[in-house]
Protein backbone atom coordinates (compact mmCIF):
# COMPACT_ATOMS: atom_id res chain seq x y z
CA UNK A 1 0.00 0.00 0.00
CA UNK A 2 3.01 2.32 0.46
CA UNK A 3 3.96 2.58 -2.83
CA UNK A 4 0.55 3.35 -4.25
CA UNK A 5 0.41 6.31 -1.53
CA UNK A 6 3.93 7.37 -3.31
CA UNK A 7 2.98 7.06 -6.52
CA UNK A 8 -0.22 9.20 -5.90
CA UNK A 9 1.80 11.67 -3.91
CA UNK A 10 4.07 11.95 -6.97
CA UNK A 11 0.84 12.53 -9.57
CA UNK A 12 -0.70 15.26 -7.13
CA UNK A 13 2.80 17.02 -7.13
CA UNK A 14 3.25 16.95 -10.77
CA UNK A 15 -0.39 18.19 -11.34
CA UNK A 16 0.08 21.01 -9.32
CA UNK A 17 3.32 21.91 -10.57
CA UNK A 18 2.36 21.95 -14.41
CA UNK A 19 -0.62 23.73 -13.06
CA UNK A 20 0.99 26.62 -11.35
CA UNK A 21 4.12 26.70 -14.07
CA UNK A 22 1.62 27.03 -16.79
CA UNK A 23 -0.39 29.91 -15.06
CA UNK A 24 2.81 31.99 -13.86
CA UNK A 25 3.91 31.70 -17.72
CA UNK A 26 0.53 32.80 -18.93
CA UNK A 27 1.13 35.65 -16.55
CA UNK A 28 4.83 35.88 -17.79
CA UNK A 29 3.66 36.01 -21.56
CA UNK A 30 1.54 39.05 -21.11
CA UNK A 31 4.20 41.16 -21.40
CA UNK A 32 4.52 40.29 -24.94
CA UNK A 33 2.78 42.08 -27.43
CA UNK A 34 2.23 39.73 -29.98
CA UNK A 35 -1.14 42.20 -31.59
CA UNK A 36 1.16 43.94 -33.22
CA UNK A 37 3.03 41.14 -35.05
CA UNK A 38 -0.13 39.28 -36.06
CA UNK A 39 -2.62 40.53 -38.32
CA UNK A 40 -5.49 42.81 -37.53
CA UNK A 41 -8.56 41.73 -35.89
CA UNK A 42 -7.25 37.74 -35.02
CA UNK A 43 -8.09 38.57 -31.40
CA UNK A 44 -8.98 35.07 -30.56
CA UNK A 45 -6.04 33.45 -32.84
CA UNK A 46 -3.48 35.74 -30.18
CA UNK A 47 -5.49 34.50 -27.22
CA UNK A 48 -5.32 31.09 -28.24
CA UNK A 49 -1.30 31.63 -28.75
CA UNK A 50 -0.86 32.51 -25.54
CA UNK A 51 -3.01 29.84 -24.16
CA UNK A 52 -1.04 27.21 -26.20
CA UNK A 53 2.58 28.74 -25.60
CA UNK A 54 1.70 29.29 -21.88
CA UNK A 55 0.90 25.72 -21.83
CA UNK A 56 4.07 24.55 -23.59
CA UNK A 57 6.36 26.97 -21.62
CA UNK A 58 4.71 25.84 -18.36
CA UNK A 59 4.72 21.97 -19.12
CA UNK A 60 8.20 22.46 -20.02
CA UNK A 61 9.58 24.30 -17.09
CA UNK A 62 7.21 22.08 -14.48
CA UNK A 63 9.27 19.03 -15.97
CA UNK A 64 12.93 20.72 -15.53
CA UNK A 65 11.77 21.22 -11.48
CA UNK A 66 10.12 17.91 -11.06
CA UNK A 67 13.03 16.35 -12.52
CA UNK A 68 15.60 18.29 -10.58
CA UNK A 69 13.73 17.09 -8.00
CA UNK A 70 13.51 13.28 -8.16
CA UNK A 71 17.36 13.51 -9.07
CA UNK A 72 18.40 15.52 -5.89
CA UNK A 73 16.30 12.95 -3.86
CA UNK A 74 18.51 9.65 -6.02
CA UNK A 75 21.36 11.46 -4.66
CA UNK A 76 22.65 9.78 -1.39
CA UNK A 77 22.25 6.13 -3.35
CA UNK A 78 25.50 7.63 -4.90
CA UNK A 79 27.18 6.99 -1.91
Amino acid sequence: MDVYHALGQEALISLIAHVFFIAVAFFALQALRLDQIVKQNRVFQVQLLYIFMSIALGSLVAQFFLLVSRWSQQLPYLF
